[in-house]
Order: C-alpha cells, then structure tokens, then sequence
C-alpha cells in the first residue's frame, strides 16, 4: 500500500517545479512511509563501542543500568544451559592463565591499508585472483587476511607466501605469535568467579552505562561481550538504528548546526550505517564507534535539534538504483568536492563527483581543471563565495622539516610493518594530481632510492597535509649564507580543506541551510542524480543480513 502511494506521488509530484519538488519530496515521502518508519524502528545494528578490550591485563569495564535500576547478565553454564544474574552493576576484569601447551597463533596479511574502503577494493582484487580473504582491523589500520579458514595450516600459509612472492608479490607476509597464556575475561558475583568469553547484557531502563578507564558513556539497547580475531574482546552494542542515530548525528555536524543540515546529516549517517554493515564481519559485529566508521557517543549528549531532525526522516535513506548509496562525508572539501576514485581504489560512483563547492559559480571546473599546477595554485588564492569560506580548515598552510618527514615517515612504514631502507629524506615531489586539484600521487628521495606514496595514504605518511588538497613549497636554511647552493631544509604544505573531502562537506552543508536550502536539496547537491526512498523500499538489499 505504502508503495503504491508512492508511485503515484512521484508521477503528480512532476507537476511541481524543481525547487519546490525536493521540497514536497521530504516532507510527503516521510508522511506516507508509516511502514519505514516502523521498519527503521525495529532495525538493530551491532556497534562495537569498546573495541579490543583485553588487550591489557588492566583493562576493566564497569556496567551499570543507565536509570539505576538493575542489570541481567545471561550467559551459558557449566552444563551449556543459559544462566541470567540480576545485579546492580557488572564489573568486567581480566584474569592470566596459562595454557596446557602453547599456541601459534599465525596469519598472512596480503596487504595493509589506512582506509576500509581500499582494503575492500584490495579484498575483491585478491579474491579475483582465486585467493579467500577476509578484512581485519587489528589496531587502527585496515588488513587484508588470507582467510584463516581456507589456510588453516602452517603448511598453507607458507606456500601461499612463496607462491606469491614466485608472482612478484612482496607486500604479503607471515604475522605470528606464540602465545603461552591468555587473558580471559570474567566477573565475581555472590561470592563466586565467572570466567567466560560470551555474555549479554540488558537494562530495566532499557539504558546500559558503561564505564572504562578513559570515558564514560551510556548507551541505548543491550550489550555483548563477545572475543574477537585478535585474542581480545568487543564489547558490542545492539541498538536500533534511530536511536544509534542519536548518539551520531549531532556529534558528527555540531550540536548547532542549522537544521536543514541536521536532517541531512541524519540521513547520510542512517545510509552510511545501513550500506556499511559488512565492515566487521571477521569480529561477529557491523560498525565502530569511530572515526573509521561514524562517531557514536551514545545517548549522554543527545541534542534536540538533532533528535527532531532523526523523527522527521525517520527511514529514509539515499539510493542509488535502488540501493543505499555510499554515503561518505567530511569535514571539509577545500572548495572543490572529490570523486571517490580520487581518493581511493576501485570503481567511480556516479554519485560522487567532483564540483566547486560553492551556490554560485565561481570556477568553471571542466574548462579550468585543477590537475595544472598553474590552475591550482590560481583556485587556491580565491577565498570568498565557497560554501566554506568562513571556516578556518577552508584553507591552511603548515611547515615541516625534512628530518620530521623523515621521522614521520620511519613511523608510517613501521605501522605498516614494512623494512625500513633509508635513513632521510632528502626531497618530495608532487608527481600526479587529479582534475579535482586532489594530489594523487607523491615521490619521497631518500638516501636509499625513491619511494612513491599513492592518494589517500599520503595523508598517514606525512604530517601535514590534513587533506590530499594541497601544493608544496620548498623551505630552505635561512642561515645559508651561499645563494647558488641553497640547502633545503623542508616544505611548506599550503592546501585546503579537512578529511578525504568525498560526497557532503559537513561545513558547506551549514552555508546551504543558512541560505535557505532544503536538506534534500543540500543532498542533491552533494550527491547528484541519488533519490530519497523509505527503508520498507529497499528492504530486499538487507534480507542476506
């Protein structure tokens, strides 16, 4: 019914003229859609907000009801029954105990990556090339793995190595440790210790405070403590999605955005949580509660504003052919937004392109592209009329020196765990830049040879740049008293914007609101030929979940 609605809303909505279509759009398709929004209700996501929990003997967790009420722990008894605990709070510590005989813990990471998005396109590359992988997220870097499951032997894992490295492949290596103890986790209860791995946890309240040893948060739904692939636990957050949409949404655009950008940070973030829900599948949960996924505080620091901007498009999503459109955002584009392939591997999205973020014209893109220096450098001078102007990341300049590119840059390769060969950088050079202005490709001259650093790495083997948009100039040694022989002594990044600058700009979303644009039209803009549709719309896309 709800769909049949629809269908003939679109075909009268062709009456209206274009600025009042988005318009009427919003507004009708969230009146109609009862049944999204009950489906939206009922949709729970898996959010690991306390991520590789064990890793210390220290680590501790302390829960309690969000409403001072009281918790009921279920977890399996000795005989394999559940058993439940009805207790005040849930204090989660760690125990060592030591292993009959030692294990080895071993696996083959093919490669290693600082965003998902490119271990996902890398993941597709290496399984195209008949090898099972799986994408992990040991530490603060992504990794593809050989999967643990096809090579279960120490055997396999060799041979695989030295097949590749027969192929040329010398990116792929062996990870492994001999463990002879573990931490398990457990808690004390009546007088009695119980260890164990899997638990869950719900509130009378319905809220559940958590408690580690740098926050304190409290969070809507229950919780799981489940281990995860690193020899360490999650501690994960089943929530539905709306009221997930609570503790990310006024965390992500400000708690003072104006509003049209609030309601359409609401439905990016519910698009980025629903097309995302794959991310964590080696560790049995769907997001982080970060940076690498959406910042999600839970429910201490909800904003009004922000809760009637989730209420009012409460399951609507962004598609793209009827599917949820990758829905990134940043911070800050610099005055020109970014095609996804700019800054990452795989295929476009049609959806994300590159235009001068601004409401009037200001730079003709296709006849003046930025990847000429010239044109570059000429676009970086102007600084009125963008969506973004008035916001101090619009455009910044920061200086380094060569022996802190050369340290920065020893700490990149070590993360990596890739050899370090050379012992300074001696120059840098900005080789391939996109027509969007994004640098797609740097040269380092070391004392060992030249190294080359593709796109959206640059920004984790440098400091700065905070954005791939930026041009370079030399600094030399002011004390140098020769002029013919001048010693460079580092760079100076001049560049624009903050974050991958791809799809939304959370600050251009502002100056669109304040000038009186509608939040399907700031998405439209920012994400051109997508549609807004209920979540009952597209329900078939999750029913594999």
């Amino acid at each position: 019914m709800v769909g049949a609605h629809i269908s003939r809303l679109r075909v009268s909505l062709k009456r209206f003229s274009q600025k009042g279509l988005t318009r009427v759009l919003l507004t009708s398709l969230v009146w109609l859609s009862g049944a999204a929004a009950t489906l939206a209700a009922d949709f729970t996501i898996d959010v690991g907000v306390v991520q590789r929990f064990g890793e210390q003997p220290s680590d501790r967790l302390v829960l309690r009801d969000g409403g001072g009420g009281t918790l009921t722990v279920t977890f399996e008894g000795g005989d394999g029954t559940p058993q439940t605990q009805q207790l005040e709070d849930l204090t989660l510590e760690l125990v060592t105990q030591p292993l009959s005989e030692p294990v080895l813990e071993e696996r083959v990471v093919l490669s290693t990556h600082r965003s998902f998005e490119n271990a996902e396109q890398e993941a597709r590359d290496w399984r195209d090339r008949g090898i099972e992988v799986e994408i992990a997220q040991p530490s603060d870097i992504w990794q593809v793995w050989a999967h643990r499951d096809v090579y279960q032997t120490p055997l396999l894992r060799r041979l695989l190595i030295e097949t590749l490295e027969r192929q040329g492949v010398e990116i792929a290596y062996l990870n492994n440790q001999v463990r002879d103890r573990r931490y398990q986790a457990g808690w004390e209860a009546d007088g009695f210790r119980y260890n164990r791995d899997r638990l869950s946890v719900s509130a009378s309240s319905g809220t559940i405070q958590v408690t580690t040893d740098r926050v304190q948060r409290t969070y809507g739904g229950q919780m799981q403590l489940q281990p995860n692939a690193y020899g360490s636990y999650t501690l994960v957050n089943t929530v539905p999605i709306e009221t997930y949409l609570r503790g990310v949404v006024p965390h992500e655009i400000g708690p003072n955005a104006p509003y049209a950008a609030v309601e359409a940070q609401a439905i990016i973030a519910r698009t980025y949580a629903l097309r995302n829900l794959h991310r964590f599948a080696i560790d049995e949960y769907e997001l982080c509660a970060d940076t690498h996924c959406q910042v999600y505080w839970g429910l201490d620091n909800t904003v009004s504003r922000a809760d009637q901007a989730i209420a009012a498009t409460s399951g609507l999503v962004l598609t793209y052919n009827n599917e949820p459109i990758d829905a990134l955002y940043s911070s800050t584009t610099g005055g020109v937004t970014s095609p996804f392939e700019d800054v990452w591997l795989g295929e476009s999205r049609p959806y994300l392109v590159a235009r001068v973020d601004a409401p009037t014209s200001i730079w003709d893109l296709a006849n003046n592209p930025l990847n000429y220096e010239e044109n570059f450098r000429k676009f970086m001078t102007l600084q009125e009329g963008f969506n973004e102007s008035d916001w101090n990341t619009f455009r910044w300049r920061e200086s380094t020196s060569l022996e802190e590119m050369t340290e920065f840059l020893k700490r990149y390769y070590r993360r990596n765990n890739r050899a370090i060969n050379f012992k300074e950088v001696q120059e840098v050079a900005i080789v391939e830049r996109s027509p969007s202005g994004r640098v797609l490709k740097m040269t380092i001259t070391t004392d060992a040879g030249v190294i080359e650093i593709p796109n959206d790495e640059i920004r984790n083997a440098f400091y700065p740049p905070i954005s791939t948009f930026f041009y370079i100039e030399p600094m030399y040694d002011e004390d140098d008293e020769d002029e013919d022989e001048q010693v460079l002594d580092g760079y100076t990044f001049v560049g624009g914007g903050f974050g991958h600058g791809v799809g939304l700009s959370q600050t251009g979303s502002y100056n669109l609101a304040n000038l009186g644009w509608s939040s399907a039209e700031i998405l439209e803009f920012y994400y051109p030929g997508t549609q807004l549709q209920p979540l009952a719309e597209i329900s078939d896309f999750f029913q594999d979940r």
